[in-house]
């Protein structure tokens, strides 16, 4: 059985939605998981040992949020290369961080990409129906690449 860690940044709880619905598809795997704020992460040694990493901010200005990109130094600290990587987010209208996240993740920390990309939700639509199936589908996908 893998580890997978979901780490997110949430605003207005919309991107802590998603983040509890890909775990949900986690553990439809069969799979652990562990979400965390990217508050509650201290240093890069809270992020040693999983298998795979799945992070998560809402798109502002075309952004993720300011706490995500100092979350990201202390995940650069870590070691990651090779592990595989998953983000995730939400958006009114541009919808760039998880891009951009993903994209860290595979050319900076040299992680292993997930096959999907990125997942990104508008907000409007993030607890209907598809919104959530959305966010547990990518869990599930992610977690079963390990």
């Amino acid at each position: 059985m893998a580890k997978v860690l979901i780490a997110y940044a949430s605003r207005a709880g919309h991107t802590e939605k998603i983040a509890n619905y890909v775990a949900e598809g986690v553990r439809f795997t069969g799979n652990d998981v562990e979400l965390k704020k990217i508050g509650d992460v201290k240093d890069a040694e809270d992020l040693k040992g999983y298998d795979a990493y799945i992070f998560g901010s809402p798109t502002y200005h075309r952004n993720m949020t300011g706490g995500m990109q100092q979350f990201l130094f202390k995940a650069e600290q870590a070691g990651l290369a090779g592990k595989l990587a998953g983000a995730f987010g939400s958006y009114t209208h541009s919808g760039d961080a998880p891009g951009i996240i993903f994209d860290t993740m595979q050319y900076v920390f040299k992680m292993k990409p997930s096959e999907l990309g990125s997942m990104n939700l508008v907000e409007d639509q993030i607890e209907t129906p598809d919104g959530i199936k959305a966010g547990q589908d990518y869990g599930k996908a992610v977690a079963e690449e390990l």
